[in-house]
This record gives structure tokens, sequence and C-alpha cells, in this order.
């Protein structure tokens, strides 16, 4: 009897607890606010039965692995990739096994027919992203990853095994594409952010630099692909970026023999034609490897980019291309005929949120980009399709202004007119050079000017802060105001704009600096008028806001208020354990000022509150990202794919 009152009393206190928790605020879902049906890695494979099949996986959270009957086009497999958002390639070993290299370090596996999907779980410690993967022999799979920078081996017998013995290239992240030769057994690799082409023995892990140094200034060789030769004279056509082109380096003879601009990296080759057959510019050609490209012909415009190639049963070329368009190419007719497939949609991350002029609450999807819009007095969900990632947003007057990845893009839509892109609405202003993300956006109507704050391109250090006049429609950089430190978080300040920074540069670099900076920059003379370190030891300033006419900011979990007209930091505050920082850090912290005068925020995974008088601060919730507060006083975060708000 005892024991039941106890069990009752912690019943009722636990009840009391979780209702004193509720009433301090409502929690509203507001669901997946963008879909999105972009496919990456893709390839045809014959199951057992000798059905052809095409398999692609569609992005989301999480990801979907699709197989469609090549014949008759259908839908015949539908599975989740769990915990992978993503899938940029795949690879079917000579045993028949399909594998698949998971966006989140994980591989899985795939028999072609069969309605089963297993996770083999993570290939190497310590490694988040798979990138390429190829087929060795005796049903082997050898893998690309991220961070580390290793090629891992996978055996149905054997496990995982780190072939290359560590980094390819010490100092780089990644692995980014692989190609197995199957007449000697090495393995390709092709890394950035710093381009190089590594050739891998896997049996010893002797590696090998085979990329001319003339080439090594470019970013990543991003992809790779083997086609066979007379006399062994196989070529490896390496796909460089930034720029567009491709090697084509003989195997036997170890030299490159020439350049081809703007070919897609999937090819496949006919033995019987000698041809090597490719997407560029949305057209497919086909051309002989041992002659100049410029003998290419031209088989077909607007074809697509192609994900993958395979010649039929049937003797026609087919392939699937980014957009979805199956494609069948008849080399004897030189007629061919494109079939959309129904990719089903996935729930998109959500990357950006920003309150709209009217009052809606604007979200910008990862990766596959597009933005919608909640309306809070209908409760609608709308879509508007048709820009990239956006990092970050911001309004002037009845515009909003758009920092878009990749290749530091600028847009501006008229919330007046129609969304509208293929008529310029949102009209692209320009894009810089060696930049790439504007997580920092600042919006000046009374200085008729726009401010971003960017990371640059991957592998650089040293951002810049981009000044667009609404005027004279004219976009200018200053780069590398704090040598080699980015912009990730901007305010402004009566004739100032203030800019926190953080030591990250692309991905793909490791940061040289050891703090970031808070310094202001004189919007007339276009000149910086002071620079201090509000936070020592910390790597990145990521929220700014006005708070009594101080500037408060977060850096790496402490809280600092800053003095501007005096250029003295107050005091600085410690209020939650921040990880060390891992390959980078571009945001983290978010601030708002609620209209009941305390500060809300989110970071490290959680919503919490700031009072604005003692500083104290409070957990309020987990699983919160990003932030804003509209004029009602209601909050908005994101938790993954879903918008939620939150009512104090």
């Amino acid at each position: 009897m005892k024991q039941s009152y106890i069990k009752l009393l912690l019943l009722l206190l636990s009840f009391s607890q979780f209702a004193l928790a509720q009433s301090d605020g409502k929690f509203t879902n507001h669901g997946p606010q963008l879909g999105a049906t972009m496919i990456q890695g893709s390839i045809f494979v014959t199951d057992d039965k000798g059905t052809e099949l095409v398999y692609t996986v569609v992005r989301g959270e999480p990801a979907h692995l699709l197989a469609y009957n090549l014949k008759t086009k259908k839908l015949v497999l539908d599975k989740e990739l769990p915990k992978a958002d993503g899938v940029w390639d795949m690879a079917q070993a000579s045993d028949g096994f399909l594998y698949i290299p998971g966006a989140n370090g994980s591989l899985f596996k795939h028999k072609p027919g069969s309605q089963k999907v297993e996770d083999l779980g993570i290939v190497l410690p310590g490694e988040t992203y798979l990138w390429n993967l190829t087929a060795g022999k005796n049903g082997e799979v050898f893998g690309a990853t991220y961070p580390g920078c290793r090629v891992f081996r996978y055996h149905p017998k054997d496990g995982f095994t780190d072939v290359g013995k560590g980094a390819l290239v010490e100092g780089e992240n990644y692995v980014r594409s692989l190609a197995y030769h199957k007449s000697t057994g090495l393995v390709y690799a092709g890394v950035g952010s710093h381009a190089h082409l590594i050739e891998l023995n896997p049996l010893t892990g002797e590696k090998k630099e085979i990329l001319p140094t003339k080439y090594q200034d470019r970013e990543f060789v991003y992809g790779l692909e083997i086609v066979a030769g007379k006399d062994g004279n196989d070529r490896l056509l390496a796909l460089l970026t930034a720029g567009n082109i491709t090697l084509v380096y003989n195997l036997k003879t170890k030299k490159v023999e020439q350049e081809i601009s703007d070919m897609d990296m999937k090819s496949v080759s006919s033995s019987a034609a000698k041809q090597v057959f490719y997407t560029g510019k949305s057209n497919l050609y086909s051309f002989d490897p041992t002659k100049a490209v410029s003998s290419a012909k031209q088989l077909a415009a607007n074809v697509g980019s192609a994900n993958a190639f395979k010649w039929g049963k049937d003797q026609n070329l087919y392939f699937l291309t980014a957009m979805a368009n199956l494609v069948q190419y008849n080399p004897k007719t030189k007629k061919y005929s494109s079939t959309k497939l129904q990719i089903p949609p996935q729930p998109i991350p959500i990357q950006a949120i920003m309150v709209g002029p009217d009052q809606k609450i604007w979200t910008g999807g990862y990766l596959a980009g597009g933005h919608a819009t909640y309306d809070a007095k209908t409760n609608k969900n709308t879509k508007y399709l048709g820009l990239d990632q956006t990092e970050g947003m911001a309004v002037y007057g009845d515009q909003i202004y758009f920092g878009i990845y990749p290749k530091g893009r600028f847009y501006v839509y008229n919330t007046k007119q129609n969304w509208d892109v293929a008529n310029n609405n949102p009209r692209k202003l320009g894009e810089i050079e060696g930049q790439s993300r504007a997580f920092a956006v600042l919006s000046l109507p009374e200085k008729q000017k726009m401010f971003f704050g960017t990371i640059p391109e991957y592998g650089k250090l040293g951002g810049a802060l981009i000044i667009y006049d609404v005027v004279k429609d004219e976009l200018k950089a200053h780069e590398n105001i704090v040598p080699n430190q980015a912009i990730a978080s901007l305010i402004d300040d009566k004739n100032l704009v203030i800019a926190g920074t953080t030591v990250s540069g692309g991905l793909g670099v490791k940061a040289t600096t050891k703090e970031a900076v808070l310094f202001g920059w004189d919007i007339a003379k276009n000149a910086k008028t002071f620079s201090v370190v509000p936070v020592p030891g910390a790597a990145a300033i990521t929220s700014l806001i006005k708070v009594d006419g101080n500037i408060w900011g977060m850096a790496d979990g402490n809280l600092f208020v800053f003095n501007v007209a005096e250029q003295k930091v107050i005091s600085v505050k410690k209020l939650y354990d921040y990880p060390p920082l891992g390959s980078h850090i571009w945001r983290s912290a978010f601030l708002v000022k609620h209209p009941n005068g305390q500060i809300y925020g989110t970071d490290n995974n959680l919503l919490f509150k700031i009072d604005a008088v003692t500083q104290n601060y409070t957990e309020i919730a987990k699983d919160a990202a990003l932030l804003v507060v509209d004029a009602k006083g209601t909050l908005y975060f994101k938790r993954k794919t879903e918008l939620w708000s939150y009512q104090p």
C-alpha cells in the first residue's frame, strides 16, 4: 500500500511538472515546408531474372532508394535509407549485389529485384559522408569518404577495411571520385578541395600522385570514369573543378592526351564502335578517345545531363538524366525518346528562415533548394520553386534579398509581382568569384544598401563583405577584411556595420587563425574602423542583436555584451559548453529580442531564453535550430524538415 501511494505521488509530481512546462508556452508543428524530387546517384542493373532496371535515390530525410522497370517505366521499389539524406553514387558488385553509399557514412546493400535494403553501418570510424563507389573483383567494392580523405574496401566476408591506410593526401578532407582498373587491380581516386589524382594499390596501400602539377590549382577531381582502349591503352577520364574540364589520361603511357570542355562525368563506351558516349551542355555526343575531341559528333540536342548510362539488350543506348528523364537513343535510326519518371517527392531540411514583408514565414530548402511560405492567418503553405539553396535572406521594403549557394550568387524578389524565375523575378544581381555562402544578410533601406557576409569557396580561407548599392544596382566585394577569416554575422549601429567573423573558410581547408573577431565597417568611407576579440579563443561569432543600446553576441556558447561607442566589451558570460571546432563553423547561435523584453535563442540543438536583465539562461526545448520572431511575438524555428512555432 505504501509503495502504491509513493508511486501515485511520483506520478502526480511528474504530471504537475509537465503541466507547468506546457503552461510556459505553446508549441505547434507546422510540418515539412518543402519537398523535392531531386535525384543524384543512379545506375542501370539487370536482376537475376534478366529484368533490366534503373535505380536512383531521391533526396530527403530520409532519402529513398527507387527502382524502375526499364521496359514499363513503372516504379517497382521505394525503400527509405535510414539516417541518410541522399546518395551521390551506386555500384553493382561482381556478385550482383547493389551497394549504396549513404550521405551519413553508412553503406547500404540491396539485391536487385528484391524488396530488402540492408544497412551495413558506418564504413570507418569518424567518416561521416560517403561519395563515390566503384566495383572491384570477386564481390568487393571500394568507396570514398569525408572528412578523413580515405578509401575503404567492403567484402561480405571481410567487412570494411581502410585500404589507403589513412588519408590519401594529408591535410585534405575529400576523396570525391573513384574508378577501378580491372586489368591492373589499381584504384584511382580524385581528391579535393585541393585537386589531387591518386593511383592506389589496394593490396599494399601504396599511393602515387599522377595529376600533373599544372592542374593542381583546381578544387576537385570531381569525377572519374575508365574507358577501354586498344592494346591496353585504357583511358581515365578525370573531371576537374573549378572550371569544367575533363582530362583524358592514358593509363598505359601515363600521359594526359587532351582536355575536354563541358563534359558531364558519366559516360559509356561501345567496344564495337570504339566510341565513348557522353552528355555535355544537355546534348548527347560520341567521340573516339584516340582522336581529338573536336571530332566528337552531336547525336541529340537538349536531352539533359546524364546521371547514368547503359546499353540495353535491344542495342539501344539508355541514360537517366538529373531531371529524372529516362532517354532511349537508337544508334541506327539516330532518334531518341524520353520518359519522365514519376519520382515520389520527399521532405527536405529547412536551411533558412525569415519573416517576410507580409509577415509570412519564408523558408529555404537544403541542397535541393526552393522556397516556401507559411501563413499563420490561413495555416497555408505555398511553394516558390526555381532558386538553389538559400543560406541567408533579408527584407528590404517589399523586396526579399537572397544569398544563394553555390558560387556566391545574389538575387532579389519583388513580392508585389508574381514569383517567376524564368522572367527574372527573382532577378539575379550577380555573383562574386571565390565566394560561396552568404549566411549573414543585413538590410539598410535608410542607406539604400544591402550587406552580405560570405564564406569563401571550397579549400579557401578569407570571406568577404559584399555591398549591394540598390540605387546603382551594383555589387562590390571587400575581401579578407580580417585575414583568413570569413563573416558569419552582421548588424548595424548608426553609420557602422558591425561584423562577427569565423575562423573557418570553405570546406576542405583548416583554419589558420585561433579566435573570431568583431569589427566595425564605416559605411560612408568603406573602411574598417575597429577590430576586437570579444571572447578569447572562440572560433565564431554567429549572432548579433541590439539590447538596450549595446550589441549582444554569441560566440561558442558565450554571451558577450559590446559597447560600440566605447569599442569595449562590457561582459562575457558562459551559458553552455560548446564542442571543439570540427571541420568548420559557419553558423550556430541565433538570438532574437521578443516583444516581452526577453531574449530567445537557438544553439547547440536547443531553444532557450536569456533574461534581458540578469542574463540567466533557461533551456526550453531540445531539437531546435534557426530562429525568427514575428510581429505578434511568435517564435519560429526548425526541426529538420519541419517548421515549428513557440508562443511564450
